[in-house]
């Protein structure tokens, strides 16, 4: 293929790094497999932190810019990525999240230079995503969002569910529906422990009310409790990084009702030890508010973890192939949910569907093919795919 014929692509996101937790791991997954095809070239520009000379190779030859912020943080103001942006020309621009700097760079941009717009939220205009922080939201949206989002010419949803969330919030914008991605390891997770050792009920995320954490260590007390003979044989391992001081409520909440034994606080995990503790664990827990489509799940999945997760996780074809256990993050209700189906010895055959589901349905290579169609017909090379759903 010439030169001439490659699509260039210009990917921009508020983190290069692990800072961006599942959205990271995705997006460095996501453009090794369009670098694959041969037809696609990505590059990718984000702001730096503390993780970003120690990632990079992450991205596996993808040209990666990070650009340094001023304060405030929480904003990412960095006034040298919107020249790198205009130089870098590229036929297409697919932004990632939203409510920072690199939405109010792409939108200059879009003024400017007219490129066209793919828009991925990544579960951040789901319902409860929006109620948090909302009157900063506000502003935002006031002052460049809301125009941002109507200049896009295509917006990207991970499932039915988050593009439903977009109709909701007013978006008529056509929604390209494709799915995260991930990759299977080599063999499936074997290491179901028995009676003789307490087996690992892992929750993998950054540490976020969100994520149900706080309703999850009081399901266990109450589990403890109600059912202590499940207790006995199972524990509960929380890894993630601290994002927003939530560490230190989840630390006092396990403290509180004696947990301490019970409950493991692992901090942030990443490579071979995340892939070693996957290997070690013998079911998999999200109790999830709000999410997009969690990377988390699908790693399980992968490892043969058997899953149990809330509705919000967006995943509902693992309930339907019989790959998880639907929870509420309501404790009481999720207590009930944990005492009924951990004595269960159908959990291994759950965790094989599981990633029969993930090489069905989430490899990375057909993936990467539905956004390589989006891409070209944004840039008027080719028909729209069958992905793309009108208003």
């Amino acid at each position: 293929m010439s030169d001439r014929d490659r699509l260039r692509v210009a990917y921009v996101t508020s983190s290069v790094s692990r800072r961006a937790g599942g959205v990271f791991h995705c997006l460095a997954d996501q453009t090794r497999a369009l670098a694959a095809r041969g037809d696609i070239d990505v590059s990718v520009f984000g702001l730096a932190d503390e993780w970003t000379d120690a990632d990079r190779p992450s991205w596996n030859g993808v040209p990666v810019s990070a650009f340094a912020t001023k304060p405030p943080r929480a904003f990412g103001y960095a006034p040298d990525m919107l020249p790198a942006l205009r130089a870098a020309a590229g036929e297409v621009v697919h932004l990632h999240g939203l409510w920072m700097y690199p939405s109010l760079a792409v939108w200059r941009l879009l003024k400017q230079t007219k490129p066209p717009l793919l828009i991925s939220p990544h579960g951040m205009l789901d319902p409860w995503a929006v109620r948090q922080s909302a009157w900063k939201k506000r502003l935002v949206r006031a002052l460049f969002e809301d125009a941002n989002l109507r200049g896009a010419a295509c917006l990207h949803a991970l499932n039915g569910s988050e593009a439903g969330s977009l109709r909701a919030f007013g978006l008529t914008t056509p929604i390209a529906i494709i799915p995260n991605g991930v990759a299977l390891p080599a063999h499936a997770n074997s290491k179901h422990r028995g009676d003789t050792e307490r087996r690992m009920m892992l929750h993998l995320g950054r540490l976020h009310p969100k994520k149900g954490l706080l309703e999850l260590v009081q399901a266990w007390s109450l589990l403890k409790r109600d059912a202590p003979d499940v207790t006995k044989k199972w524990r509960l391992v929380l890894a993630g990084w601290d994002d927003g001081g939530h560490e230190a409520a989840v630390r006092s909440a396990i403290a509180e009702r004696g947990l301490d034994d019970d409950i493991e606080l692992l901090g942030p995990v990443y490579g071979a030890a995340k892939e070693a503790l996957l290997e070690r664990a013998s079911a998999f827990v999200l109790a999830s508010h709000s999410e997009g489509l969690p990377m988390a799940v699908l790693e399980a999945w992968a490892h043969g973890l058997p899953v149990f997760m809330t509705a919000a996780c967006n995943l509902a074809d693992g309930f339907a192939e019989g790959a998880a256990i639907e929870i509420t993050p309501q404790p009481q209700g999720l207590a009930k949910t944990l005492a009924a189906r951990l004595a269960s010895d159908a959990l291994p055959g759950m965790g094989e569907r599981g990633r029969t589901l993930v090489r069905d349905r989430y490899s990375w290579s057909s993936i990467a093919a539905a956004y390589a169609d989006v891409y070209r017909w944004l840039a008027g090379r080719s028909e729209r795919p069958a992905c793309v759903t009108s208003a």
